[in-house]
């Protein structure tokens, strides 16, 4: 048997391709999580560059929220990120979840990033 990590890294590989597969030159919105902070940023895979990030890190949110790894938390991630997105004149994308399941805070950051105006 593997590995928990194996098996994540194995998802995020599986999660990846099939994005790449269907993105249609799209950038790619990814989400990462761990057991303090959520991060989030948009992806631009032909360059190879970073478009707009936002994570529960940042000044400003950190501020605002009672604790990096809640809903609350991703919501205001999720919203910022699009925010950025917008201005940076980028409006679909598609998700990656990466190994993480659907649920909770990276469902809570794709609800809130559409929320905010991206499409995906």
């Amino acid at each position: 048997m593997m590995n928990p990590k194996k098996l994540f890294e194995r998802r995020a590989v599986r999660t990846r391709f099939q994005i790449r597969r269907k993105s249609t030159g799209r950038p790619r919105l990814s989400v990462h999580r761990t057991g303090k902070n959520i991060y989030a940023q948009i992806i631009d895979d032909a360059q190879g560059r970073t478009l707009a990030a936002a994570s529960t890190l940042e000044e400003a949110l950190l501020k605002s929220l009672k604790t990096g790894a809640d809903k609350a938390a991703a919501s205001a991630v999720g919203k910022l990120v699009a925010e950025r997105a917008l201005a940076a004149g980028i409006k679909e994308v598609v998700f990656d979840r990466g190994g993480f399941a659907y649920h909770g805070r990276v469902k809570e950051v794709a609800e809130a990033a559409r929320q905010a105006g991206l499409v995906f």
